[in-house]
């Protein structure tokens, strides 16, 4: 006979951590209310307080590379506009739209 693994969220994880740490139910209260084993839950409990502490840190290359590459998008853009409007006094004058 073969088992077959349930899945669960990471928001259902969240929300289980979240109850343990409140304390105001055991882990092997919070275990059976959801049907899962209290070794599951210590080890969700584990991986959430373990990365706690990289949560509020900023990550300063990602940061720097989005703005770069927002920063490379506005030069585009505006080269873009610089070329179209160009075009358009251009094609204004050839076309006897626009008095000389």
């Amino acid at each position: 006979m073969t088992r077959t693994r349930k899945l669960h969220s990471a928001a259902f994880k969240a929300q289980v951590v979240q109850e343990v740490l409140k304390e105001d139910r055991t882990i092997s209260q919070i275990a059976s209310q959801h049907g899962l084993h209290p070794n599951q839950i210590s080890q969700w409990k584990a991986a959430a307080l373990t990365g706690l502490p990289t949560l509020f840190e900023r990550d300063n290359t990602a940061l720097a590379t989005e703005r770069a590459a927002h920063e490379e998008k506005a030069h585009e853009l505006y080269a873009e506009i610089g070329r179209l409007s160009t075009q358009l006094t251009w094609l204004k004058k050839k076309s006897g739209l626009e008095p000389q």
